[in-house]
């Protein structure tokens, strides 16, 4: 009697030591144990020093501190996991009854690792959401038979038409953020051949946060079967020449540069410049960052990279130590059109860019570049490589401590104007999508995972250098068509017919990474290369003045001219003609 006197208050106070009253009962983890474990613990020792200086079994016997401990520990343990399952869990229950699941859609879920077992358990916590959760598909051979949240892991995803002979299935989840496109379209095309319903949950790309949630499913993409295995990025290098520091983004409103603006901040920026031309998409990320990203200070600039004198005042305001140029014209065909805007912008704006940069002392600059730039047929592709020229003229006139290097990468799926959204469009008019030639190949990457990548270049710290992301295997256009139009639910060349209109000027057949000449080096990351260079063109600055003037006179054919002179792999439109006639 008198050792529990003793002992009542002794836990008391190692319950109010290691704060068991201070860890939320509705929402205990496994985790939240090891505070009782700590508390049972400590008393447990204290409790056998005692015994061993008593020395007395008749008075404090030895084995009682281990038999209380344990006890003690079962006790808290049993308190706090039925706590969490009165609170929480029982919302689970009724998801056992049958009458209220009739008005319900039953889910299998492809997936059983930590995304598929997330998402079940929300769909268990919340049926408000109408989705009942009836078992999982997994290839893992470990996972085969197993229950996780008492759900079965029925059978391989290969044997989905034998899980539906036994199981009634409305919809199928795939949860798979972390596997590439290959096993997506694996999963897709059983779940078409079946007939079954399928969404998914975004790429790893996409889940910044590092959660998943059942808001985020979504129909299935033709991102999706694209997708590769998500980049390791070297997170440390990255947020060592971004966290506390000014970041200039220009083309802010556009999908590559919006989307560094939401990876910058991963970072912790001292402050975001977002500069940008067209106000209605500026707005669009200007509002997306004050609901999302409030807590970093940030400026918006509506100034045109061609207004040396307006951007000279942006510069001088908000003195940016990083920059990434994302402002640029892109659509071949209307710079074909429009040629003297294709140099204005692409070039004159990266040249008063990196000449402010220079002259402001900005760390680092990263201009964003094409594989339209390789052997261009396009004037399009022609000014960024000529934009390339102009940012490795200003590596070599930079201190010590300033890094100017220059981006090139394939086209981005999903972007504004890019064949993606073009095609939807078409499907949901009702066809016919449209193709230029069936052999029309391009190197195709997500817009997080390039912006990532993107942020990785610049924190390789090589001045000077032309990084080449490794963009894969190139695309088949056609094939992406069709694609696009089963995930839309029609039959290609059935419900949605493919028309080919032929090669547009200024257009290849094949996107190229790299010049004949040019070759590649090794940098410290497997996805980023570095393109050899031969160096500016002899008289490059006399050659750009002469371009600058016969873009000023709005001369097509001077500027095709100047630019030959600048780049003499500079096709025209001779890459094309023989297609021409398709």
């Amino acid at each position: 009697m008198l050792i529990g006197i003793v002992a009542a208050p002794v836990k008391i106070f190692f319950i109010l030591l290691f704060g068991h009253q201070k860890v939320s009962w509705r929402h205990t983890s496994v985790l939240d144990l090891l505070t009782p474990l700590k508390s049972v613990t400590a008393f447990a020792v204290l409790y056998m020093a005692a015994a061993l200086v008593f020395n007395n079994p008749a008075v404090l016997p030895i084995g009682v501190p281990v038999i209380d401990a344990l006890l003690a520990l079962v006790f808290f343990t049993t308190v706090r996991l039925t706590a969490r399952v009165v609170l929480k869990e029982r919302k689970i229950i009724p998801y056992y009854n049958a009458t209220s699941r009739e008005n319900m859609k039953r889910v299998l879920i492809a997936g059983a690792g930590e995304s598929g077992t997330m998402i079940a358990n929300e769909m268990l916590r919340h049926p408000e959401i109408g989705l009942v959760p009836v078992g999982f598909m997994d290839d893992a051979p470990n996972k085969q038979k197993q229950k996780i949240l008492g759900l079965p892991v029925l059978g391989r995803v290969n044997q989905l038409r034998m899980v539906l002979n036994k199981v009634d299935v409305d919809e199928l989840i795939i949860a798979m953020p972390s596997e590439d496109g290959d096993v997506i379209r694996r999963v897709v095309n059983e779940a078409q051949k079946v007939k079954l319903p399928s969404r998914t949950i975004p790429g790893l790309y996409d889940l910044i946060s590092g959660k998943v949630s059942i808001n985020q499913l979504r129909n299935v993409e033709v991102e999706d079967l694209l997708r590769r295995k998500p980049v390791v990025l070297d997170t440390h290098k990255i947020r060592s020449y971004i966290e506390g520091r000014v970041v200039m983004v220009t083309g802010a409103g556009g999908s590559i540069g919006s989307e560094i603006i939401r990876q910058i901040c991963r970072f912790k920026p001292g402050k975001i410049v977002m500069v940008g031309r067209g106000e209605n998409s500026i707005h669009s990320i200007y509002r997306e960052f004050q609901q999302n990203y409030n807590h970093i200070p940030y400026e918006v600039r509506i100034t045109d990279v061609r207004d040396i004198v307006s951007l000279e005042k942006v510069f001088r305001e908000t003195r940016p130590e990083v920059i990434f140029h994302a402002a640029a014209h892109k659509h071949v065909s209307l710079m074909e059109l429009n040629p003297a805007q294709a140099v204005l912008n692409n070039v004159g704006g990266t040249r008063n860019m990196v000449n402010l940069s220079l002259e402001y002392g900005v760390k680092c600059f990263v201009n964003i570049s094409s594989d339209k730039s390789v052997n261009p047929s396009s004037v399009m592709g022609a000014s960024k490589r000529v934009a390339e020229y102009v940012v490795d003229g200003a590596s070599q006139q930079a201190a010590p401590d300033q890094i100017f290097v220059s981006v090139r990468f394939g086209n981005v799926l999903g972007s504004r104007g890019s064949v993606v959204p073009i095609f939807k469009e078409q499907i949901r008019n009702g066809g016919p999508i449209t193709i230029t030639h069936p052999e029309m190949v391009r190197y195709f990457m997500t817009i997080p995972e390039a912006s990532q990548l993107v942020l990785q270049a610049g924190a390789l710290n090589i001045n000077g250098a032309v990084f080449v992301l490794d963009m894969g295997e190139p695309v088949k256009i056609l094939d992406m068509a069709r694609d696009l139009i089963r995930l839309s639910g029609f039959e290609p060349d059935k419900d949605i017919k493919v028309v080919y209109t032929g090669v547009q000027k200024g257009e290849k057949l094949f996107e190229e990474l790299l010049t004949a000449e040019e070759g590649t080096d090794m940098t410290q990351h497997d996805k980023i290369l570095i393109a050899r260079k031969n160096g500016l063109p002899v008289n490059f600055e006399k050659l750009m003045d002469e371009l600058f003037d016969a873009a000023n006179e709005g001369d097509g054919d001077k500027i095709r001219e100047q630019i030959q002179a600048i780049i003499p792999t500079y096709a025209g439109f001779k890459a094309v003609q023989k297609y021409s006639d398709y």
